[in-house]
């Protein structure tokens, strides 16, 4: 059988674009070496959300005094929130599977490699098989970054360093946790073991923490997780590990920290390596599919979504990247944008962003006012919050009177930030948003309340 598209990688990207060409009554052969759903679903977004919600309701159950709830010897049982957290995936990955059966998609369970093209279309190996495909869609997705410190791989094939993966199956608490790497992953793992009663210690070469983060935002968070007992050692470059011990490099020399595990999180790699992409020709910069706006690369027929193209490494982005490319498919006109894509770092308290920061908008020289107004502007967050910091910060083009960005953190910042996105991509003007209804009591009217402050 010859089959309309072949997609190897069953993560967001892959599975969804399955979904949407088997609903438009495409053939499709979906390759997914490890389990459906991907990273995302099995070792990322959606396990380390269960672990966080636990450690939520943890830190609530501890502050209970503050809202007249008397609680007593709070803590986290984590080994029954690491089953809830198995059995929430387990659910979830059964859902995508049955999407899967209701929209006719194949599943091979099995590494795939291209073979080549030839008249029939795009040969892909499975085992001792070999499939054939008009249309090839990449989705494999991406892998932990693992940089050349020694002492790592050594650590890592000894249990001792844990990548993404391996630390949310971890049966115990480690006393004490060293984090390299101070990004959205890294924060949030520290945020959950931080509530578990581990000492956390974040190493990180940046002299601030989440990366491209909005810096007055980042710096916020950074403020909350010190004053929650987190160690951060910034400006900080790891320069080899040892049992127990993680050294680094600041301006004042080499200083170390005492570790029982290790947590690598210094970002991820395109999943290309051993994918056969040469025996077509598809062009990369390193490991990196280069695509355009309707997802296609430089070879026909053949396309790219997800982490695997490495222009935004999200699994929302993924979703929409698979839908364009379908509808590229299918001879829909459609295209990607990627300038009001949000992102959100699920730490307590959340941190929600999209659009320009104050650092970007200064470095493309874009004409901009900004307007900050602290979360204590809404009744429900004063009421849900005993001295809660949160704030909002909205990016305004003094011209056009369109919203270039927001930035927020604090409660529900990760429900609210897609309307930010919304008014974002649809260019609506700070009239546009005053005229808008909010519910009340919401954190999210801020939005409006801030509007009248431009």
């Amino acid at each position: 059988m010859v089959y309309d598209l072949i997609i190897i990688g069953g993560g967001p990207g892959g599975y969804l674009a399955a979904e949407r060409a088997g609903q438009a009554g495409l053939s499709v052969l979906l390759f997914e070496k490890h389990a459906l759903g991907g990273v995302c679903l099995n070792e990322g977004c959606i396990p380390s959300k269960a672990l966080l919600n636990s450690a939520k309701i943890a830190d609530y159950a501890k502050l209970g005094k503050r809202y007249g709830v008397i609680t007593e010897n709070v803590s986290l049982d984590h080994a029954a929130v690491i089953d809830r957290k198995n059995k929430v995936v387990r659910g979830l990955v059964m859902g995508v599977s049955m999407k899967m059966k209701k929209n006719g998609v194949t599943v091979v369970n099995d590494k795939a490699v291209i073979e080549g093209r030839d008249a029939e279309g795009f040969r892909v190996r499975a085992g001792d098989s070999i499939y054939t495909g008009q249309r090839l869609l990449i989705a494999s997705g991406s892998v932990p970054a693992m940089p050349p410190i020694p002492g790592l791989v050594e650590g890592y094939e000894s249990g001792y360093v844990m990548t993404n993966r391996e630390i949310l199956d971890m049966t115990q608490i480690p006393e004490k946790l060293v984090i390299i790497g101070g990004g959205v992953i890294g924060l949030e793992m520290a945020s959950y073991f931080n509530s578990a009663g581990s000492k956390v210690t974040v190493v990180e070469m940046l002299d601030h923490i989440a990366g491209p983060t909005d810096r007055e935002i980042s710096s916020i968070l950074y403020k909350n997780y010190k004053r929650k007992g987190v160690d951060f050692r910034l400006s900080a470059k790891v320069t080899r590990l040892s049992d127990n011990e993680v050294f680094y490099e600041t301006t004042e020399g080499v200083q170390s920290v005492q570790a029982d595990k290790v947590l690598v999180s210094i970002g991820r790699s395109p999943n290309t390596r051993g994918l056969g992409l040469e025996a077509i020709g598809v062009e990369a910069d390193r490991g990196r599919i280069i695509t355009d706006e309707t997802m296609k690369t430089n070879i026909s027929e053949v396309y790219a979504v997800g982490d695997v193209n490495g222009v935004s490494m999200l699994a929302h982005t993924a979703y929409r990247e698979a839908e364009v490319c379908i509808n590229t498919i299918l001879g829909k006109k459609d295209r990607m944008r990627y300038h009001a894509i949000p992102s959100v770092i699920y730490t307590n308290p959340e941190v929600g962003s999209v659009g320009e920061t104050e650092e970007s908008a200064k470095e493309k020289g874009l004409d901009v006012k900004i307007v900050k107004l602290p979360l204590s502007y809404s009744g429900r967050y004063v009421a849900e919050n005993s001295g809660g910091d949160g704030v909002i910060k909205i990016l305004v083009d003094r011209k056009y009177q369109t919203i270039q960005g927001v930035h927020m953190i604090g409660s529900y910042a990760s429900e609210i930030i897609y309307g930010a996105a919304m008014m974002i991509e649809t260019e609506m003007r700070v009239e546009d948003i005053r005229q808008i209804v909010f519910p009340h009591p919401t954190v999210g009217e801020v939005i409006r309340e801030a509007m009248w402050e431009i």
